[in-house]
Protein backbone atom coordinates (compact mmCIF):
# COMPACT_ATOMS: atom_id res chain seq x y z
CA UNK A 1 0.00 0.00 0.00
CA UNK A 2 1.54 3.17 -0.91
CA UNK A 3 1.67 6.48 1.25
CA UNK A 4 -1.40 8.07 0.22
CA UNK A 5 -3.72 4.80 0.93
CA UNK A 6 -2.26 4.25 4.01
CA UNK A 7 -2.70 7.96 5.25
CA UNK A 8 -5.88 6.81 4.21
CA UNK A 9 -6.88 3.87 6.02
CA UNK A 10 -5.19 5.37 9.15
CA UNK A 11 -7.55 8.88 8.76
CA UNK A 12 -10.68 6.27 8.84
CA UNK A 13 -9.14 4.83 12.30
CA UNK A 14 -8.71 8.50 13.50
CA UNK A 15 -12.07 9.15 12.78
CA UNK A 16 -13.16 6.35 14.69
CA UNK A 17 -10.89 7.39 17.65
CA UNK A 18 -12.94 10.96 17.45
CA UNK A 19 -16.08 9.32 17.15
CA UNK A 20 -15.18 7.32 20.54
CA UNK A 21 -13.34 10.08 22.20
CA UNK A 22 -16.82 12.21 22.09
CA UNK A 23 -19.36 9.07 22.71
CA UNK A 24 -17.46 7.94 25.43
CA UNK A 25 -16.62 11.14 27.17
CA UNK A 26 -20.93 12.23 27.09
CA UNK A 27 -21.25 8.88 28.39
CA UNK A 28 -18.96 9.50 30.93
CA UNK A 29 -20.86 12.82 31.75
CA UNK A 30 -24.32 12.25 31.24
CA UNK A 31 -24.74 8.35 32.50
CA UNK A 32 -25.29 5.36 30.58
CA UNK A 33 -29.32 5.41 31.57
CA UNK A 34 -29.32 8.56 29.43
CA UNK A 35 -26.68 7.37 26.23
CA UNK A 36 -28.73 3.99 26.28
CA UNK A 37 -32.44 5.43 26.54
CA UNK A 38 -34.43 7.76 24.14
CA UNK A 39 -32.05 11.27 24.87
CA UNK A 40 -35.37 13.23 24.93
CA UNK A 41 -33.91 15.76 27.27
CA UNK A 42 -31.60 16.78 24.55
CA UNK A 43 -28.66 17.21 27.01
CA UNK A 44 -25.69 18.76 25.70
CA UNK A 45 -22.00 18.01 25.94
CA UNK A 46 -19.79 20.67 28.00
CA UNK A 47 -16.18 21.42 28.61
CA UNK A 48 -13.88 18.93 27.23
CA UNK A 49 -16.77 16.49 26.21
CA UNK A 50 -17.80 19.55 23.76
CA UNK A 51 -15.00 20.31 22.78
CA UNK A 52 -14.57 16.61 21.50
CA UNK A 53 -17.76 16.68 19.78
CA UNK A 54 -16.57 19.87 18.24
CA UNK A 55 -13.28 18.11 16.74
CA UNK A 56 -15.56 15.05 15.33
CA UNK A 57 -17.41 17.78 13.88
CA UNK A 58 -14.06 19.50 12.46
CA UNK A 59 -12.76 16.24 11.32
CA UNK A 60 -15.68 15.49 9.28
CA UNK A 61 -16.16 18.75 7.11
CA UNK A 62 -12.07 17.77 5.72
CA UNK A 63 -11.85 14.15 5.93
CA UNK A 64 -13.93 13.49 2.68
CA UNK A 65 -12.60 16.13 0.87
CA UNK A 66 -9.15 14.53 1.35
CA UNK A 67 -10.57 10.87 0.40
CA UNK A 68 -11.77 12.08 -2.61
CA UNK A 69 -8.18 13.75 -3.25
CA UNK A 70 -6.28 10.41 -2.66
CA UNK A 71 -8.84 8.16 -4.53
CA UNK A 72 -8.51 10.88 -7.49
CA UNK A 73 -4.88 10.82 -7.66
CA UNK A 74 -4.62 6.82 -6.95
CA UNK A 75 -7.10 6.06 -10.00
CA UNK A 76 -5.93 8.71 -12.05
CA UNK A 77 -1.82 7.32 -11.42
CA UNK A 78 -0.89 11.05 -10.69
CA UNK A 79 0.58 10.20 -7.15
CA UNK A 80 3.90 11.64 -6.66
CA UNK A 81 6.02 13.66 -3.77
CA UNK A 82 2.80 16.68 -3.34
CA UNK A 83 0.31 13.84 -2.73
CA UNK A 84 3.00 12.11 -0.54
CA UNK A 85 3.70 15.17 1.31
CA UNK A 86 0.22 16.10 1.52
CA UNK A 87 -1.24 12.92 2.99
CA UNK A 88 1.58 12.95 5.44
CA UNK A 89 0.92 16.60 6.70
CA UNK A 90 -2.52 15.82 6.71
CA UNK A 91 -2.87 13.24 8.78
CA UNK A 92 -0.05 13.89 11.46
CA UNK A 93 -2.27 17.67 11.66
CA UNK A 94 -5.42 15.93 12.36
CA UNK A 95 -3.69 13.55 14.78
CA UNK A 96 -2.41 16.79 16.55
CA UNK A 97 -5.82 18.80 16.46
CA UNK A 98 -7.59 15.92 18.44
CA UNK A 99 -5.50 16.36 21.97
CA UNK A 100 -4.86 20.12 21.40
CA UNK A 101 -8.84 20.79 20.67
CA UNK A 102 -9.80 18.43 24.00
CA UNK A 103 -6.65 20.30 25.94
CA UNK A 104 -8.54 24.03 24.28
CA UNK A 105 -4.77 25.10 23.04
CA UNK A 106 -6.26 27.88 20.43
CA UNK A 107 -3.24 28.67 18.82
CA UNK A 108 -1.49 25.66 17.92
CA UNK A 109 -4.50 23.66 17.68
CA UNK A 110 -4.97 26.39 14.69
CA UNK A 111 -1.67 25.34 13.40
CA UNK A 112 -2.38 22.05 13.39
CA UNK A 113 -5.63 22.44 11.50
CA UNK A 114 -3.49 24.86 8.55
CA UNK A 115 -0.95 21.68 8.29
CA UNK A 116 -3.69 19.86 7.71
CA UNK A 117 -5.89 21.59 5.51
CA UNK A 118 -2.30 22.48 3.63
CA UNK A 119 -1.76 18.66 3.07
CA UNK A 120 -5.13 18.76 2.01
CA UNK A 121 -4.18 21.29 -0.57
CA UNK A 122 -1.11 19.82 -1.60
CA UNK A 123 -2.77 16.08 -2.38
CA UNK A 124 -5.21 17.87 -5.07
CA UNK A 125 -2.63 19.79 -6.29
CA UNK A 126 -0.79 16.90 -7.18
CA UNK A 127 -3.48 15.85 -9.47
CA UNK A 128 -3.43 19.26 -11.18
CA UNK A 129 -0.05 19.69 -11.30
CA UNK A 130 0.36 16.15 -13.21
CA UNK A 131 -2.69 16.34 -15.03
CA UNK A 132 -1.90 19.59 -16.31
CA UNK A 133 1.52 20.23 -16.62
Amino acid sequence: MNIELSALMAAVVLGLVHLSAASFSFKAQVGNKYTVGSRDEGLQPTGVTARLYRANANFLESFPYFAVCVIVVQMTGTSGALSQIGSALYLGGRVLFLPLYAAGLPWVRTLSWNAATLGLVLVGAQYVVSEFS
